[in-house]
């Protein structure tokens, strides 16, 4: 999978308001057989867009043509439930850069941030904000900075900041990997062992 680099984006939204969003809604555990990233957003939430029938439902966000970006806007506690890493390549093979809720669960949000997906969280009402804007114009977007640990709703101008681990900011914003981020530090580490050996 090509590595993802995120810095600052501007983008309309997919809103599913619902809580807790467990990793099996976001991929079921049927489709878990592939070891490679790539392919698993064709079966992203696999059991609420199709019907028994595999015919999709009208109804859910992702498959209405009104809803579309980069950003997926959920319910408080999304990616709860097992600790796939499936569910964050499922998202971000899927096409989204940023999934905003006001709650994640602490193993989907490392994996989400392992594989160039940024968890943004916002306050409660924040969030409602961004859901009653999406729900007056499917077409609202979010300006997202990672740079500044800010996110904004355009639509009103209102502004959140929100935290993220300084080592995993900086692997975004470089497309760094844990080798990568290793071999950026390469003459801080060498610097570091000449004055071992020469002190």
């Amino acid at each position: 999978m090509e590595k993802k680099i995120f810095k600052h984006t501007i983008s309309s939204t997919v809103p599913i308001q619902i809580e807790n969003i467990d990793t099996d809604q976001i991929i079921p555990a049927r489709f878990l057989k592939a070891t490679t990233r790539e392919g698993f957003g064709e079966n992203l939430f696999r059991d609420w867009r199709y019907d028994s029938n595999n015919e999709p439902q009208a109804h859910f966000p992702l498959n209405d043509p009104k809803y579309k970006g980069k950003i997926l806007v959920a319910g408080r506690n999304f990616g709860c439930g097992s600790s796939r890493e499936h569910a964050a390549w499922a998202l971000s093979d899927y096409g989204f850069d940023v999934v905003v809720s006001s709650f994640f669960a602490d193993i989907f949000k490392g994996n989400a941030l392992n594989n160039g997906l940024l968890p943004v969280q916002v306050s409660e009402e924040f969030l409602h904000e961004i859901f009653t804007e999406i729900s007056k114009d499917p077409n609202t977007e979010l300006e997202v900075d990672l740079e500044k640990e800010s996110i904004t709703l355009l639509a009103t101008g209102k502004t959140e900041s929100f935290e993220i681990n300084p080592y995993k900011k900086s692997c975004l914003i470089n497309g760094y990997d844990d080798i990568d981020y290793i071999l950026s530090q390469k003459d801080k580490i060498e610097a570091f062992e000449s004055e071992k050996i020469y002190a």
